[in-house]
């Protein structure tokens, strides 16, 4: 449970510094924009808008995942984090990438030139550094929980949105202000604004591909993905290696939250163990697991008898 509240608290951490600077940031990117005109960094102040309303869902659902169990949720509420990552992905393509393109077309149909540039690479600079501290912690925050797994498997493997969410904002951000500056600096030496909306175009598109990888993977742990196959298997060496047990017929696992797994378990009992030795041993083997395994919160062992194979066609 240490680990559970440790990883809780990492993770709040690298939203709330995320928050702090992605507020300070769109401030200072719609003053630049209002001074000079330019579109990449209106675009970018919507970008930073954005990314905080999501950390401020984020750990709204994080607060409203750690709600216990009751009796219209008996698993408890976990899931609804998936359910605020998923519309944090929306949001970032519906309010974050249409946008950006919308801004981006506009500018290039008409285009305004560009006044006071250096205020841009000012706030483009400044932006970058505190970008640049928010996207180390939370760097440094996943590489914490992913173990020895590579960094794109870390991410189809975790459950828990908030870690690969502000690592993906982060990152987009990181290039949205990269674009800008190239965007902005093309302009003044070509002395074609419209170069300006082809970054904002570019931020745009960059942005709807991030949503499509958050909405793809909120959308698989909404739907229910099963735990680490690691876990399973040891479950089943753990079950299946008791003397009152013949075989382990099936084990079905689900996420419902970070830290949160149903297992339930299909068991065949050695016939000449009495029912009473039974009972005993099942709530043995929930102890040894939720021991074992904190996030093993709910568990099931029905005693099943072992499917008699069908006698092959003649």
């Amino acid at each position: 449970m240490a680990d559970d509240n440790q990883q809780d608290s990492g993770n709040k951490t690298t939203l709330y510094a995320a928050l702090a600077a992605n507020l300070g940031i769109a401030a200072a990117k719609f003053v630049a924009a209002a001074v000079s005109g330019s579109s990449a960094m209106l675009t970018e102040g919507f970008h930073s808008v954005v990314d905080s309303t999501n950390q401020i869902l984020l750990l709204y659902g994080q607060r409203r995942s750690m709600r216990p169990a009751d009796t219209r949720h008996p698993l408890g509420y976990g899931r609804e984090l998936y359910f605020w990552s998923f519309v944090v992905a929306l949001l970032i393509f519906s309010t974050g990438a249409l946008l950006s393109i919308y801004e981006g077309v506009l500018h290039i149909r008409s285009p305004e030139p560009m006044r006071a540039p250096l205020i841009n690479y000012v706030v483009l600079a400044i932006s970058f550094l505190l970008e640049g501290g928010s996207w180390l912690v939370a760097v440094r925050a996943f590489a914490s929980v992913k173990g020895d797994l590579g960094w794109w498997r870390a991410i189809k493997r975790s459950k828990d949105p908030p870690t690969f969410i502000v690592l993906f904002e982060d990152s987009a951000a990181m290039f949205g202000l990269v674009v800008a500056a190239i965007g902005i600096s093309i302009s003044l030496l070509t002395h074609d604004p419209r170069w300006d909306g082809v970054a904002s175009i570019v931020i745009g598109l960059a942005l709807a591909a991030v949503a499509y990888v958050l909405a793809r993977e909120s959308k698989d742990l909404l739907i229910g993905e099963a735990a680490d196959p690691a876990i399973v298997a040891a479950v089943h060496a753990a079950i299946d290696g008791r003397p009152e047990v013949s075989g382990v017929n099936e084990i079905t696992t689900i996420h419902i939250g970070p830290e949160n797994i149903f297992l339930g378990l299909s068991v065949d009992f050695v016939d000449a163990v009495p029912v009473g030795r039974i009972e005993a041993m099942i709530a043995e083997a929930e102890t040894e697991l939720r021991a074992r395994w904190p996030a093993i919160r709910a568990i099931y062992i029905k005693p099943q008898a072992k499917p008699v194979a069908s006698p092959p066609d003649a």
